[in-house]
């Protein structure tokens, strides 16, 4: 190597090490994508309540952090990585809404006996989700169900502080919101875990 190192020009140079640069920061990216992926997907399916919603919103997430955040520095990608996270969550909510609101306006029109009953074809959000039915687990199964009956930023500052460690100074820029808000939202989480899972202590 220092032999062709020696017998390149300048800007040959300059372009092999940026070459080797954007490879090095490609396997770090991959890695770090790769570290994250099952904890964000398991994030996401309990706010979204289904895994095919919840691995469209982590593909998203991730083609926009690689997309805007690649060329930052590697220590800053763990809570950028969580605010778009965060961001893509709350965005499916929105839609979420807005779509249930016009269901519920044609629903509503709709003079067909026949018609599917909305209530019926409601998700179960006490469906534990894959990952706790194969464990089996009645207290796995109680956390769950808790932990989806969280609202949603109380559910968001207990995943970030206790599930990915986050300092509260992190959470807080991951959230979007007061370093105080972070705290009320995850003592109102702790609270509500408390009580739902007195019965598995």
């Amino acid at each position: 190597m220092a032999e062709i190192a020696g017998t390149m020009t300048g800007s040959q140079l300059e372009f092999a090490r940026r070459v080797d640069a954007i490879s090095t920061n490609q396997r770090a990216l991959d890695q770090f994508l790769r570290g994250v992926e099952r904890r964000a997907l398991r994030m996401a399916e309990l706010a979204c309540g289904s895994r095919d919603d919840a691995l469209d919103v982590v593909q998203d997430a991730m083609c926009a952090f690689v997309r805007n955040y690649a060329a930052k520095p590697e220590a800053d990608w763990a809570p950028l990585f969580h605010r778009v996270l965060d961001s893509r969550l709350n965005d499916f909510h929105r839609r979420r809404t807005v779509r249930s609101r016009w269901l519920a306006v044609f629903d509503r029109k709709s003079d067909d006996d026949d018609a599917l009953d909305p209530i019926e074809q409601a998700q179960d959000t006490q469906d534990p989700g894959p990952l706790l039915r194969l464990a089996g687990s009645e207290a796995g199964k109680a956390l769950d169900a808790a932990l989806k009956a969280l609202p949603l930023r109380q559910r968001q500052a207990f995943l970030l502080r206790m599930w990915e460690g986050f300092d509260v100074a992190t959470t807080a820029q991951v959230m979007q919101c007061s370093e105080g808000s972070v705290k009320t939202h995850l003592s109102r989480a702790l609270a509500a875990l408390r009580r739902a899972l007195e019965d598995h202590q």
